[in-house]
């Protein structure tokens, strides 16, 4: 199950585990938090499950990436792949975040929680990538 070199079984494997981690992260324990900070226009309001989808289409083209990259370190341990995901979530996901929280005048507590969500999905997926690619 390869293709460009890729194990897509894992792949698909850390796109879920992100996708099952922010259902509980935005789903459950911060639910009420996030809901309070951010302001929904309910014009832009669109079908739930057409949103989870295009959100796991999301978590793959981030696990198809990150495999990449944790495939080209040449590292095999849980330990180093997630290392791999947190250098890439510090570096590739939390700034882009920032910004576009301060440009959008959006609150810190905001900003908070969706970087600590992907610093733990990209964290753990790292790792699975690593052990499983």
């Amino acid at each position: 199950m390869y293709f460009l070199h890729v194990n897509l079984l894992a792949v698909l494997t850390a796109a879920v585990i992100q996708w099952v981690l922010g259902w509980l992260w935005y789903g459950m324990l911060f639910k009420k938090d996030w809901t309070a900070l951010v302001v929904k226009d309910s014009a832009t309001a669109s079908s739930p499950a057409g949103v989870m989808a295009l959100i796991f289409v999301a978590n793959l083209i981030l696990s198809f990436a990150l495999v990449k990259i944790v495939v080209l370190t040449g590292w095999t341990t849980f330990g180093r792949g997630s290392l791999v995901g947190a250098i890439c979530g510090l570096g590739f996901v939390a700034p882009p975040l920032f910004a576009q929280h301060i440009s959008e005048s959006r609150p810190f507590k905001l900003f908070g929680i969706n970087a600590l969500y992907w610093m733990i999905a990209m964290y753990f997926s790292g790792g699975i990538l690593a052990i499983w690619q």
